[in-house]
């Protein structure tokens, strides 16, 4: 049996002042599904990270191109996809070049390149890179369990 789900679609032109519009798409869709304020604070900076790669990467700033940020609502989990059709990158080398970072490392020498990609990965669940016709970035979010129910049994932490 196919697993049901809705499907919201966004464009936007590829243009740094419309990433606001979609951080507050994923809150408002994020929020309803009832995720905690942390986990949507995640997935509004992963979004962020992913669109500002496509504005400055794929379209190099010139606010040419469009931007598609995909929702997928399911009963268990959120999962965004930010595409676009600019030029794609080297994933492989990206890869090479990102985090974790090592203690011993200097904060003056912190690499740039990739630091959004290794956000993105720490932030969300599950991430998949396609980058065959320009990239798609697919992000994945689980609801979690609360520990304690809302039903009354949860420990006051107020006196």
């Amino acid at each position: 049996m196919e697993e049901q789900f809705d499907f919201i679609e966004l464009k936007v032109p590829a243009k740094p002042e419309y990433v606001g519009v979609v951080r507050l798409s994923v809150s408002g869709i994020a929020n309803r599904l009832g995720f905690s304020y942390d986990d949507i604070e995640d997935m509004k900076v992963a979004i962020s990270e992913a669109i500002t790669n496509a504005v400055k990467h794929a379209y190099n700033e010139t606010g040419e191109g469009e931007v598609t940020i995909g929702f997928g609502i399911y009963m268990n989990r959120l999962e965004i996809m930010v595409s676009d059709r600019g030029e794609s990158f080297k994933l492989e080398e990206v890869k090479k070049e990102i985090g974790p970072y090592k203690e011993t490392e200097d904060v003056r020498g912190l690499r740039e390149g990739g630091f959004g990609l290794y956000l993105i990965h720490t932030l969300m669940d599950k991430v998949e890179i396609n980058n065959n016709s320009g990239v798609i970035v697919l992000m994945t979010k689980y609801l979690t369990e609360n520990e304690v129910g809302f039903n009354g049994d949860q420990i006051s932490t107020t006196q």
